[in-house]
Protein backbone atom coordinates (compact mmCIF):
# COMPACT_ATOMS: atom_id res chain seq x y z
CA UNK A 1 0.00 0.00 0.00
CA UNK A 2 1.12 3.26 -0.83
CA UNK A 3 0.00 6.59 1.47
CA UNK A 4 0.73 10.33 -0.41
CA UNK A 5 -0.03 13.21 1.08
CA UNK A 6 -0.19 16.92 -0.57
CA UNK A 7 -0.73 20.27 1.45
CA UNK A 8 -0.52 23.00 -0.66
CA UNK A 9 -3.98 23.61 -0.58
CA UNK A 10 -6.21 26.35 0.48
CA UNK A 11 -5.79 26.82 4.54
CA UNK A 12 -3.39 23.78 4.08
CA UNK A 13 -5.89 20.86 4.23
CA UNK A 14 -4.21 17.46 3.98
CA UNK A 15 -4.89 15.59 0.51
CA UNK A 16 -4.37 11.74 0.44
CA UNK A 17 -4.06 9.04 -1.78
CA UNK A 18 -3.72 5.65 -0.63
CA UNK A 19 -3.06 3.21 -2.97
CA UNK A 20 -3.80 -0.75 -2.21
CA UNK A 21 -1.44 -3.28 -3.01
CA UNK A 22 -4.09 -5.07 -4.81
CA UNK A 23 -6.89 -3.37 -7.60
CA UNK A 24 -6.24 -1.33 -10.00
CA UNK A 25 -7.79 1.69 -8.34
CA UNK A 26 -7.26 4.57 -6.03
CA UNK A 27 -9.26 6.70 -3.16
CA UNK A 28 -7.90 10.15 -2.61
CA UNK A 29 -9.45 12.06 0.43
CA UNK A 30 -9.96 15.43 0.99
CA UNK A 31 -9.27 17.15 -2.08
CA UNK A 32 -9.14 20.94 -1.28
CA UNK A 33 -8.57 24.01 -3.10
CA UNK A 34 -5.17 23.12 -5.17
CA UNK A 35 -4.91 19.57 -4.88
CA UNK A 36 -6.42 19.22 -8.51
CA UNK A 37 -2.81 20.06 -9.84
CA UNK A 38 -1.42 17.27 -7.88
CA UNK A 39 -3.90 14.42 -8.24
CA UNK A 40 -3.77 13.79 -11.89
CA UNK A 41 0.04 13.25 -11.53
CA UNK A 42 0.45 10.50 -9.33
CA UNK A 43 -1.92 8.75 -10.47
CA UNK A 44 -0.53 8.70 -13.75
CA UNK A 45 2.91 7.70 -12.02
CA UNK A 46 1.33 5.07 -9.88
CA UNK A 47 -0.51 3.89 -13.21
CA UNK A 48 -3.99 3.57 -11.55
CA UNK A 49 -6.92 4.93 -12.25
CA UNK A 50 -9.48 7.31 -9.46
CA UNK A 51 -11.87 4.69 -7.77
CA UNK A 52 -13.50 7.66 -5.52
CA UNK A 53 -13.39 10.46 -3.98
CA UNK A 54 -14.32 10.55 0.44
CA UNK A 55 -14.71 13.33 2.00
CA UNK A 56 -13.95 13.45 5.90
CA UNK A 57 -16.65 16.28 6.18
CA UNK A 58 -18.33 18.88 4.45
CA UNK A 59 -16.35 21.85 4.99
CA UNK A 60 -15.01 23.90 1.31
CA UNK A 61 -11.34 23.61 2.37
CA UNK A 62 -11.67 19.79 2.02
CA UNK A 63 -13.55 19.42 -0.96
CA UNK A 64 -13.39 21.99 -3.50
CA UNK A 65 -11.52 20.55 -6.19
CA UNK A 66 -13.78 17.19 -5.75
CA UNK A 67 -15.77 17.42 -8.86
CA UNK A 68 -12.29 18.06 -11.06
CA UNK A 69 -10.41 15.32 -9.23
CA UNK A 70 -13.42 12.62 -9.40
CA UNK A 71 -14.76 13.15 -12.76
CA UNK A 72 -17.52 10.02 -13.45
CA UNK A 73 -15.74 8.78 -9.78
CA UNK A 74 -18.44 8.66 -6.80
CA UNK A 75 -17.98 11.34 -4.38
CA UNK A 76 -18.78 9.84 -0.70
CA UNK A 77 -19.81 11.91 2.50
CA UNK A 78 -21.78 10.81 5.35
CA UNK A 79 -25.76 11.84 5.14
CA UNK A 80 -25.64 14.83 7.91
CA UNK A 81 -22.96 17.14 5.87
CA UNK A 82 -24.57 16.67 2.84
CA UNK A 83 -26.51 19.91 2.93
CA UNK A 84 -23.46 21.34 2.48
CA UNK A 85 -23.14 19.92 -0.94
CA UNK A 86 -24.40 22.75 -2.59
CA UNK A 87 -23.35 25.61 -1.50
CA UNK A 88 -19.97 25.03 0.82
CA UNK A 89 -18.87 28.63 1.09
CA UNK A 90 -21.83 29.40 2.90
CA UNK A 91 -20.40 27.62 5.65
CA UNK A 92 -17.18 29.08 5.74
CA UNK A 93 -18.02 32.24 8.23
CA UNK A 94 -14.84 32.15 9.84
CA UNK A 95 -12.69 35.76 9.30
CA UNK A 96 -10.78 36.23 5.93
CA UNK A 97 -12.53 32.67 4.50
CA UNK A 98 -14.63 33.11 1.76
CA UNK A 99 -12.29 36.26 0.99
CA UNK A 100 -9.33 33.87 0.26
CA UNK A 101 -11.35 31.50 -2.03
CA UNK A 102 -12.37 34.75 -3.64
CA UNK A 103 -8.64 35.71 -4.13
CA UNK A 104 -8.08 31.93 -5.31
CA UNK A 105 -10.30 32.83 -8.28
CA UNK A 106 -12.29 29.81 -6.79
CA UNK A 107 -15.56 31.30 -5.44
CA UNK A 108 -17.36 32.33 -8.70
CA UNK A 109 -16.44 28.67 -9.57
CA UNK A 110 -17.38 25.82 -7.27
CA UNK A 111 -18.98 22.79 -9.03
CA UNK A 112 -20.76 19.99 -7.65
CA UNK A 113 -19.31 16.79 -8.46
CA UNK A 114 -21.93 14.90 -10.74
CA UNK A 115 -21.73 11.76 -8.70
CA UNK A 116 -22.06 12.67 -5.08
CA UNK A 117 -23.16 9.41 -2.45
CA UNK A 118 -24.12 9.32 0.71
CA UNK A 119 -21.57 7.12 2.66
CA UNK A 120 -23.01 3.36 2.88
CA UNK A 121 -24.51 3.33 6.48
CA UNK A 122 -22.79 0.05 6.96
CA UNK A 123 -19.55 1.04 6.65
CA UNK A 124 -20.04 2.68 10.25
CA UNK A 125 -20.77 -1.35 11.25
CA UNK A 126 -18.63 -3.00 9.39
CA UNK A 127 -15.41 -2.86 6.61
CA UNK A 128 -16.30 -1.69 2.90
CA UNK A 129 -14.30 -0.80 0.12
CA UNK A 130 -15.56 2.37 -1.45
CA UNK A 131 -12.46 1.30 -3.73
CA UNK A 132 -11.25 -2.41 -4.70
CA UNK A 133 -8.90 -3.71 -2.15
CA UNK A 134 -8.92 -0.72 0.51
CA UNK A 135 -11.73 -2.26 3.21
CA UNK A 136 -12.21 0.76 5.98
CA UNK A 137 -14.45 0.78 8.54
CA UNK A 138 -16.59 4.31 9.98
CA UNK A 139 -17.04 6.22 13.01
CA UNK A 140 -19.28 9.17 13.35
CA UNK A 141 -17.50 11.82 15.46
CA UNK A 142 -19.52 14.65 15.26
CA UNK A 143 -18.87 17.87 17.04
CA UNK A 144 -16.59 19.65 14.16
CA UNK A 145 -20.13 19.51 11.54
CA UNK A 146 -22.55 16.96 12.27
CA UNK A 147 -20.96 14.48 9.61
CA UNK A 148 -17.97 14.37 10.44
CA UNK A 149 -16.07 11.06 11.00
CA UNK A 150 -12.81 9.20 10.50
CA UNK A 151 -11.84 5.93 8.87
CA UNK A 152 -9.91 3.17 10.04
CA UNK A 153 -7.68 0.45 7.78
CA UNK A 154 -5.04 -1.56 7.99
CA UNK A 155 -2.37 -2.72 5.53
CA UNK A 156 1.60 -2.80 5.39
CA UNK A 157 2.82 0.05 4.14
CA UNK A 158 5.90 -0.22 1.72
CA UNK A 159 5.54 3.80 0.61
CA UNK A 160 4.65 7.21 2.70
CA UNK A 161 4.97 10.15 3.07
CA UNK A 162 6.56 10.00 6.14
CA UNK A 163 8.90 7.20 6.99
CA UNK A 164 6.94 6.46 10.69
CA UNK A 165 4.31 5.20 8.56
CA UNK A 166 5.78 2.75 6.57
CA UNK A 167 5.87 -1.30 7.52
CA UNK A 168 7.14 -3.61 4.87
CA UNK A 169 5.55 -6.64 6.62
CA UNK A 170 3.54 -5.86 9.45
CA UNK A 171 0.15 -4.89 9.14
CA UNK A 172 -0.71 -1.47 10.77
CA UNK A 173 -4.30 0.30 11.70
CA UNK A 174 -4.16 3.72 10.06
CA UNK A 175 -7.14 6.59 10.69
CA UNK A 176 -8.05 9.14 8.76
CA UNK A 177 -9.07 11.85 10.93
CA UNK A 178 -10.54 14.64 9.35
CA UNK A 179 -10.77 18.01 11.24
CA UNK A 180 -11.79 15.72 14.34
CA UNK A 181 -7.92 15.37 15.88
CA UNK A 182 -5.02 16.22 15.06
CA UNK A 183 -1.19 16.56 16.63
CA UNK A 184 -1.66 18.46 19.41
CA UNK A 185 -4.87 20.26 19.22
CA UNK A 186 -8.44 19.51 17.69
CA UNK A 187 -10.77 21.09 14.97
CA UNK A 188 -13.23 23.62 15.76
CA UNK A 189 -16.30 23.89 16.71
CA UNK A 190 -17.72 27.34 17.20
CA UNK A 191 -18.46 27.06 12.80
CA UNK A 192 -21.92 26.48 11.50
CA UNK A 193 -22.82 22.43 12.64
CA UNK A 194 -20.26 22.65 15.31
CA UNK A 195 -20.52 21.59 18.78
CA UNK A 196 -18.47 21.52 21.69
CA UNK A 197 -19.86 18.74 23.48
CA UNK A 198 -20.58 16.83 20.64
CA UNK A 199 -16.99 17.25 19.68
CA UNK A 200 -15.55 16.01 23.66
CA UNK A 201 -18.27 12.79 23.45
CA UNK A 202 -16.59 12.17 20.54
CA UNK A 203 -12.80 12.22 21.44
CA UNK A 204 -13.56 10.06 24.48
CA UNK A 205 -15.65 7.43 22.26
CA UNK A 206 -12.00 7.55 20.58
CA UNK A 207 -9.71 7.94 23.29
CA UNK A 208 -11.55 4.49 24.52
CA UNK A 209 -12.30 2.31 21.94
CA UNK A 210 -9.32 3.13 19.15
CA UNK A 211 -5.99 1.49 20.18
CA UNK A 212 -3.15 3.48 20.68
CA UNK A 213 -0.91 2.29 17.81
CA UNK A 214 -3.35 3.39 15.28
CA UNK A 215 -1.48 5.94 13.69
CA UNK A 216 -3.64 9.54 12.59
CA UNK A 217 -3.95 11.17 9.60
CA UNK A 218 -5.31 14.33 10.07
CA UNK A 219 -6.66 16.69 8.04
CA UNK A 220 -4.26 19.60 8.74
CA UNK A 221 -0.82 19.15 10.32
CA UNK A 222 1.71 16.28 10.21
CA UNK A 223 0.48 12.11 11.41
CA UNK A 224 0.82 11.23 15.21
CA UNK A 225 -1.07 8.16 17.25
CA UNK A 226 -3.84 7.98 19.64
CA UNK A 227 -1.19 7.19 21.95
CA UNK A 228 0.64 10.45 21.48
CA UNK A 229 -2.54 12.16 22.17
CA UNK A 230 -3.90 10.82 24.93
CA UNK A 231 -0.69 11.83 26.29
CA UNK A 232 -0.09 15.41 25.21
CA UNK A 233 -2.87 16.24 23.36
CA UNK A 234 -4.74 19.26 26.14
CA UNK A 235 -7.78 18.75 24.46
CA UNK A 236 -8.20 15.19 24.68
CA UNK A 237 -7.02 16.09 28.19
CA UNK A 238 -10.09 18.45 28.92
CA UNK A 239 -11.98 16.26 27.29
CA UNK A 240 -11.34 13.35 29.29
CA UNK A 241 -11.94 15.41 32.22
Amino acid sequence: MEISRYSQTFFEANCYLIVPDSGSEALVVDPGAGAAAWVPGELERSGLSLGAVLLTHGHADHLWDAAAIAGDAPVYLAAPDMYRIDDPLSQMTMLGAQLGFERMGAADHWVKPPRMRVLPPEIFSRDVSLVSGLPMRAVATPGHTEGSAVFLFAGAVHSAFDQALVSETEPRTYMLSGDVLFAGSVGRTDLPGGDQREMEASLRFLVNVIKPDVFVLPGHGGPTTIFHETRHNPYVHAAMS
